[in-house]
């Protein structure tokens, strides 16, 4: 399926490993040019050699998205953002006791005000000229929340509760510009294997032991892989999602229990 999106411009946070790499790489497939980021200028400028070999303009930039200069900088970039895939590692683990007022406004800072930052400075321009998709990656954990992941928990459904009004906006939705958030489940990542790593040392038990338990837990009896999710973050980034607007889509192999 060709998915009408050859020749736009888009800027995907966090790209240079991981599911934004995957993100970045499904869209270069579709002839769609880059402006990528990521902290480490190494890893970035790999993902972008990467990306050049599909065929399409890659254009880097190297630092701290939550930084206002770094968002500058990014957006000052992309001739014209027709697509902003918005990305962000989550915050550490722990219990809400030991967290200071500071590790909050980080959490928020980074997995909620920086991408609503972004989603401002691109979001009239995509309206006006009839075309705009919008992605921000969150987690599993905003539909089924995980008790250690609490600063992740409050800063991601901060975000998707914003969405959830600014995406209907007749100005936007009327306007064919979309707004979708992407929960992932497990994806085999370096932060999944670092999770079950730190899992593996604090039950003493091997890293295969602890992947194996987990995946059994996945009615898929797998992890995914992170070009399906490229994949889907493509098309929802497509000439053909113009009517898909608002949703919280979760792919995690069919580990969440509920109807809805």
């Amino acid at each position: 399926m060709d998915l009408g999106i050859s020749g736009r411009w888009a800027i995907v946070c966090a790209a240079s490993k991981g599911l934004g790499l995957a993100c970045a790489r499904a869209l270069a497939k579709e002839g769609v040019n880059l402006v990528i980021n990521a902290r480490g200028e190494e890893t970035l400028q790999a993902a972008a050699t990467e990306l050049r070999n599909l065929g399409v303009e890659v254009r880097t930039v190297t630092g701290d998205i939550s930084e206002p200069a770094v968002r500058e900088q990014v957006l000052a970039a992309c001739p014209q953002v027709d697509i902003l895939v918005n990305n962000a590692g989550g915050p550490p683990p722990g219990d809400f006791r030991d967290w200071q007022r500071e590790d909050w406004l980080k959490a928020l800072d980074a997995n909620m005000l920086t991408p609503i930052e972004l989603i401002k400075a691109c979001v009239d321009g995509m309206a006006e000229r009839g075309f705009g998709r919008i992605v921000n990656i969150t987690s599993g954990a905003v539909k089924a929340p995980i008790d250690v992941l609490g600063l992740s928990n409050g800063a991601r459904s901060g975000l998707t509760g914003f969405i959830a009004g600014l995406a209907r906006q007749s100005k936007l939705a009327g306007n064919n510009v979309t707004i979708n958030n992407l929960l992932p489940g497990p994806f085999e990542t370096e932060r999944l294997h670092k999770t079950l790593s730190a899992a593996a040392d604090a039950n003493g038990t091997s890293v295969e032991s602890i992947s194996e338990q987990r995946r059994k837990h996945v009615p898929a009896q797998r992890f995914g892989q992170p070009d399906e999710f490229g994949a889907y973050c493509a098309f929802i980034c497509s000439a053909h999602s113009g009517f898909l607007t608002g949703q919280n889509l979760l792919l995690d192999g069919g580990s969440y229990p509920g109807t809805f």
